[in-house]
């Protein structure tokens, strides 16, 4: 087509321009040929003419590329905003120079150069100006002091006299036009705000005064002034450790949805009015249903609730954070390349609307003509899409409907997502209200009622907000209809009160609540279902994240590994790394990881063994990650990794971990050198503190380390050859016979690996020693006598656990088996658990016939009883009824009476035999 016919702007300019474009090779140039181009023209020629010829003759090869060639949208869109970079680079040197000779160079305290960084917001931030796009910036400097010239300024005024120079260079219209139009509302305050802040200053805002709208804006913003020197990428990093946490929050933000809803309400209220005032601004593909902001805010919407969590979805540029989001499974796939392919279009259609008059509108022309040179110029496609029409014009408001209605369609969905009333009824507006409808949902018990009357009056609740007031009813009045259906509706609904009432300090998780109708219904069916899961979400209420999406799959170790180091490569980057951030990554992961799991394990997924494995692997991860950030962490650590192991008995070692459950752990070190004693002595109490300190992300792990040599009496760390000489009877200082019992159910889990397999030939060496049977019975006998008194039972209720036929009969039976044959038997040494081993040693001829596999059967029986106990807020002792467990009773019983020689159930053994009087020693507890 005729390009002249097309844009007035290129008939204008045409033939005026050559001398500039005659600088350029074919095609679009890159940022440093339009640096050279400004560099050529300015010693003919004032600064502000050369910017503005430079820019009106990208304007025309521009219009040549996109027109004609079909230039990419994203060169297109790259190339406007080099050309903005470095209208914004040459402004700030010439205005720098111009203020040197009298107030010379503003300096920080310390004397170095005071930087002014000019911060791109929108488009600009996002790499993709269109082609007559305003530019919106935030002048911000790093510290404040004094220029040190003849007359000194401080940096605050210095730089605000830069500003004021640099913003007309750019945006007053000469006889050449203008470069960019520059809106600087989007500074601290806005319009009534200073033209440029400090750091400090900026900080200070965002804290006290930064809105969530503000966000959105902050979400784009980049660095677009020359950073070059040192200070300057010092500066750079600053801004960003300042902005981060205020664009970026820890948790999933659903409160962003209101807000954004509000936006979007002003941007539409707007555009009706000036269509209403302007008719001929009605058609705008911008700002108008289902254009070009609303796949925008699509795309800045998942960012701002997701990103906090999932770093990798953040990305300035639309087209590239649609993949990101389908890849992060926020977007169905054919949903992201359906709405890049209508933002390349809308786009398109944009810049060519923006053509014709070099004019910032986005709405399509009312001229006849104007709009067929525009179908024109958007190419023949539009023609083949749709074949049934002859006219371009036709083509392009087809297509220009159908990306439109599919765009609103989209932004509605995800805007519109939260619970919608069903029916007439008129939502609650008060707690009294609540409690008056509360028989109508069938909850009509007098504790629901007290609950609501208590909540009413609570100091949590007055605290809130009126948006948190209203959001809290949202979720209740909806919460009671889901727990209708529940178990015991009554009981399940005080225990979402206990945890709404508990989670609700911090609002967002209100709003994620009232706005994500699934993750409320995954929330009662948790809270129905477990007593400790309520108290556990009380106790760390981010996890409710994780009801968002339903897991599907089970606990990954190399996932959470490259979670561990993906948050702390982020807080590296920013400087912001301390020991306290560490602790805080680890328990954060680890309570997320651990939520995962019990969703899981609550709606069926997981039997007990597996959910134990992952618990299991999950406490492996973490003490892992610890050993080497705490090691990383010591001042005086003579090597780049540890000569360490940490070595896990009882329910860890066993692989047989459940929630709650303490560890039981031993710290060993094979290291030469001379101060290693006192070294890793040290590192060790500095990990149990990584371990078992409270911080603000929650609590880890309770740790007992008296199962190490000689127990209190002994060091905290062992060399690896001390523990070897200990447990193999080497000189005086020996282990007891239960400290072998211990020994089975014992493994390296974290640490070094070497030191890992020289402990597990220890163990295996030790586990083979040859016995004497009768004294070994009559010591773990007598074991299991000795710490039954600890844990008496004084209920006519069945202790799952400690009494006679319970689980620890169980865990003593394996452990003589494994201790008395293991020396004939290499196969008994592996660390495969209790269940395993007893089909093992049946099958090696070592119990009767069917013993064993009853046995194995009984203790997984028991082991998932005492888990739903767990579950249901048993605190220590799990009990049931006595006929319960008759079947699996008697299974114990039988391989109790295989083992150590005792008969039947019913006859009297002797004081030395009797099985209702043994009982597990602490370390099984």
């Amino acid at each position: 087509m005729q390009l002249d016919a097309f844009s007035r702007f290129h008939r204008r300019h045409a033939t005026r321009l050559d001398d500039v474009l005659g600088l350029w090779p074919a095609g679009l140039p890159n940022r440093a040929e339009i640096d050279a181009a400004m560099s050529a023209l300015q010693p003919q020629q004032p600064l502000a003419a050369a910017l503005r010829r430079v820019r009106n003759a990208l304007m025309l090869r521009l219009i040549e590329q996109d027109v004609l060639h079909d230039a990419p949208l994203a060169a297109v869109c790259r190339c406007i905003t080099d050309m903005a970079e470095s209208a914004i680079a040459h402004a700030l040197q010439h205005a720098s120079t111009e203020l040197e000779p009298r107030h010379g160079t503003p300096r920080t305290p310390e004397g170095a150069v005071a930087q002014c960084l000019v911060v791109g917001m929108g488009k600009l931030g996002g790499a993709e100006l269109n082609v007559s796009s305003d530019i919106d910036l935030v002048f911000v400097y790093d510290l404040d002091g004094e220029s040190d010239g003849p007359v000194p300024l401080s940096n605050f005024d210095y730089f605000a006299q830069l500003v004021r120079r640099v913003v007309p260079l750019l945006a007053d219209p000469t006889a050449d036009g203008f470069v960019f139009r520059v809106d600087t509302r989007l500074r601290p305050n806005g319009d009534s705000g200073p033209p440029v802040v400090s750091l400090a200053m900026l900080e200070e805002y965002f804290q006290v005064q930064g809105r969530e709208w503000e966000r959105f804006a902050w979400l784009k913003s980049r660095v677009v002034s020359p950073v070059a020197s040192s200070q300057a990428q010092v500066a750079s990093h600053a801004l960003e450790a300042v902005v981060e946490p205020f664009v970026w929050r820890r948790y999933l933000d659903f409160a962003m949805l209101e807000a954004l809803r509000s936006l979007h309400r002003q941007i539409r209220v707007e555009a009706s009015k000036r269509a209403a005032a302007r008719p001929d601004k009605a058609n705008d593909v911008k700002l108008g249903r289902g254009g070009i902001r609303e796949i925008e805010f699509i795309v800045q919407l998942l960012q701002v609730v997701r990103g906090g969590r999932q770093p990798q979805i953040r990305c300035r540029n639309t087209l590239q954070a649609l993949p990101l989001l389908v890849e992060a499974g926020l977007l169905p796939a054919d949903t992201g390349l359906r709405l890049a392919d209508c933002y390349t279009f809308l786009r398109r259609l944009e810049h060519r609307i923006q053509y014709l008059d070099d004019a910032q509108t986005h709405s399509l022309p009312t001229d006849d003509a104007d709009l067929d040179h525009l179908a024109q110029a958007m190419g023949p496609a539009l023609l083949a899409t749709h074949p049934q029409v002859t006219r371009p014009t036709c083509g392009l408001l087809r297509e220009l409907d159908t990306v439109r209605e599919f765009v609103a369609g989209e932004f509605d969905a995800l805007l519109h997502a939260g619970p919608r009333c069903v029916g007439c009824k008129k939502p609650a507006d008060s707690l009294d209200a609540l409690r008056h409808s509360l028989a109508k949902s069938g909850l009509a018990g007098e504790a629901s009622h007290a609950r609501l009357k208590a909540l009413e009056h609570s100091p949590r609740y007055t605290a809130l907000t009126d948006a948190g007031r209203g959001r809290m009813l949202r979720v209740i009045e909806r919460g009671v209809a889901i727990a209708a259906s529940s178990r015991d509706p009554d009981l399940t609904l005080a225990r979402l009160l206990d945890v709404l009432e508990a989670i609700g300090r911090r609002e967002t998780y209100l709003a994620f609540f009232a706005e994500q109708p699934q993750a409320l219904t995954r929330l009662i069916s948790v809270l129905d279902a477990s007593s400790w899961a309520a108290d556990y979400i009380k106790r760390n209420p981010m996890v409710v994240d994780e009801l968002l999406d339903a897991p599907r799959e089970r606990f990954s170790v190399n996932a959470c590994i490259a979670d561990f180091e993906q948050q702390r490569a982020r807080l590296l980057k920013r400087t912001a790394w301390d020991v306290g951030e560490g602790l805080d990554i680890i328990r954060r992961v680890f309570h997320s990881e651990l939520f995962r799991t019990l969703v899981r394990d609550l709606s069926g997924q997981l039997t007990v063994e597996q959910v134990a494995d992952d618990l299991s692997a999950l406490a492996d991860a973490s003490i892992d990650q610890a050993i080497h950030w705490c090691w990383n962490e010591l001042p005086q650590r003579h090597r780049e990794q540890p000569a360490f192991a940490v070595i896990a008995y009882g329910k860890l070692g066993g692989k047989e971990l459940g929630y709650g459950s303490d560890l039981d752990l031993v710290f060993l070190f094979d290291d030469p050198h001379t101060e290693a004693p006192e070294r890793y002595g040290a590192f060790a109490r500095k990990l149990v503190w990584w371990l078992t300190a409270t911080t603000a992300a929650g609590e880890l792990f309770e740790i007992d380390t008296r199962l190490r040599p000689n127990g209190n009496a002994g060091l905290l760390v062992t060399t690896l050859d001390a523990f070897a000489a200990y447990q193999l009877g080497r000189g005086g200082n020996t282990a007891w016979t239960w400290e072998h019992q211990a020994l089975t159910r014992a493994r390296c889990c974290a640490g070094d690996a070497t030191i890992g397999a020289r402990f597990e030939a220890i163990r295996e060496q030790v586990l083979r020693m040859p016995r004497d049977a009768t004294a070994l019975q009559r010591e773990i006998i007598a074991m299991r006598r000795k710490v039954a008194d600890g844990h008496p039972n004084r209920t006519a209720l069945f202790d799952l656990k400690h009494d006679e036929g319970g689980m620890v009969d169980v865990e003593f039976a394996v452990q003589a088996l494994v201790l008395e044959h293991a020396c004939a038997h290499a196969e008994l040494v592996a660390d495969i658990g209790n269940i395993a081993l007893l089909q093992r040693i049946e099958a090696l001829g070592l119990l009767p016939a069917g013993v064993g596999q009853a046995a194995a059967d009984a203790y997984r029986q028991l082991r998932k009883l005492q888990h739903q106990a767990r579950l249901s807020g048993a605190l220590h002792a799990a009990h049931v009824l006595p006929e319960v467990v008759g079947h699996e009773r008697a299974a114990v019983r039988a391989l109790t009476a295989a083992v150590f020689g005792a008969t039947p159930a019913g006859e009297q053994l002797p004081e030395q035999q009797q099985p209702g009087h043994l009982a597990a020693p602490t370390l099984y507890a």
